[in-house]
């Protein structure tokens, strides 16, 4: 644990005369205790115990938090604020971090699009994030790119904690509750209020103690090299961006209602339209124009301004104002020639499982065997099977398996789907009798 001073509890709630300490529940417990602290509750924590910093905006001040961050000691706990919802791009809006010798510090990415000189004193040391899928690659955006990592998130998944939401996970192993209303807020808006300021340092304060606790709880239960390779999985490709889909229009909302590759044609075009606007005003799509409307449109392909302006989700001034575009992007659909419509699209991989019964049953009962030794498996590990293996492996193991069916063949697939050597090592021997077609399905 850490040695930095106590944190802050409600003012009414602190003795006099005393300073408030860490309550007894800051310590590791197995999976699933809950924990409260000796008064009897869990204490709401309201406020950075150094209190909530100004973010850091010039280079001047940034200086001086690479200056402080270099001379800190042991993790560096990060998080970052996004704007998902109501911008276009997933950047960061705000970094924050906490190490101790270094206090917090709050950084505005907007007039400080560069971090890497603090990326160069903090690079080698240990890095705790919460979900870091999530904020790896806006960091990366501005510089920061760990080495080695703890995520906390994943590690309550990996010790079996069935509530991996950091407020959950901090009262539960902290005794200390944190308020989460601001985690869908616009982050991009300037200036920030004074609340999201105490939020965001409070995001970072406990994130080092509750690695602590994790770490032990995975010790104790023997999972801390599993933690290991899942951790340096994700430093390798947690940066990276989300893989661009080839056709992203289909995943609109309310698709599936539509007939005809005329009507996906209109939806393909509005889109598209639609996305342009977005990329161009950095606005999130569903604020240009929601889903429901394109969706709308598609379906009765409206040829004016009143006819389109009657449909749910175009009565928005904004939306309004860009009446033509929509018209047009219709338009556009309309006048393609039939061998232009959209085509159903090549599947890779697998079909989806409920048609492997009728298309292959021989794999269907490899996919039934499987599932049932992964759930197994998992729950003798008290696992979610999600992080045993993933479910889109299993479906690409049980449909092309190898030719020759042995543990090495079967591990060397696996591992061809980016499994760790831990899942490998604890599936193939029973992996490997399911997917032979001589093996009954219960």
């Amino acid at each position: 644990m850490t040695d930095e001073p106590p944190l802050r509890r409600r003012p009414a709630e602190e003795p006099p005369g005393n300073a408030p300490q860490h309550p007894p529940s800051a310590q590791p417990q197995p999976a699933g205790e809950r924990v409260d602290p000796a008064d009897g509750g869990p204490v709401p924590l309201i406020a950075p115990r150094d209190g909530t910093p100004d973010p850091v905006a010039a280079p001047a001040e940034f200086a001086e938090v690479v200056a402080r961050f270099a001379a800190g000691t042991g993790p560096v706990a990060l998080d970052a604020e996004r704007a998902s919802g109501y911008r276009y791009s997933q950047r960061a809006y705000l970094v924050q971090l906490r190490r101790a010798g270094a206090g917090t510090a709050l950084i505005d990415p907007l007039p400080l699009p560069d971090l890497s000189a603090l990326d160069a004193v903090i690079g080698e040391a240990e890095w705790v994030l919460h979900a870091a899928s999530q904020d790896l690659p806006c960091l990366a955006e501005v510089g920061l790119r760990p080495r080695r990592l703890f995520d906390t998130e994943l590690a309550a998944r990996l010790a079996g904690f069935e509530r991996v939401g950091l407020a959950a996970l901090t009262e539960q192993l902290l005794g200390f509750t944190l308020e989460k209303h601001h985690s869908a807020a616009d982050w991009s808006s300037r200036p920030l209020p004074e609340s999201w300021l105490t939020y965001a340092a409070l995001d970072v304060e406990l994130l080092t103690d509750l690695r602590d606790a994790l770490d032990a709880e995975l010790t104790r239960q023997g999972k801390s090299a599993w933690a290991a390779e899942e951790f340096a999985a994700l430093v390798r490709t947690g940066a990276r961006p989300p893989r661009v889909r080839a056709e992203p229009w289909r995943r609109t909302s309310g698709i599936h209602r539509l007939r005809g590759a005329r009507a996906q044609a209109r939806v393909r075009s509005m889109w598209y339209a639609r996305d342009q606007i977005a990329a161009r005003r950095d606005a999130a799509p569903g604020r240009v124009l929601p889903d429901s409307a394109i969706i709308a449109a598609a379906e009765l392909d409206p040829k004016d301004e009143k006819t389109l302006l009657t449909l749910p989700g175009f009565g928005g001034r904004s939306v309004r104002r860009l009446a033509r575009t929509w018209l047009a992007a219709l338009d556009d659909a309309r006048q393609l020639p039939e061998d232009s419509l959209p085509v159903s699209p090549t599947v890779e991989g697998p079909p989806p499982p409920h048609r492997w019964a009728e298309r292959d049953p021989v794999a269907a009962g490899r996919l039934a065997r499987s599932r049932e030794v992964v759930i197994r498996i998992a729950g003798e590990h008290n696992l979610p099977p999600e992080n045993l293996i993933t479910p889109d492996s299993v479906r690409r193991l049980a449909w092309t398996p190898p030719e020759e069916l042995t543990e090495e063949t079967v591990a060397e697939t696996l591992r061809g789907l980016n499994a760790r050597e831990w899942q490998i090592a604890l599936l193939t021997p029973d992996l490997t009798p399911a997917l032979s077609p001589d093996t009954p399905t219960a």
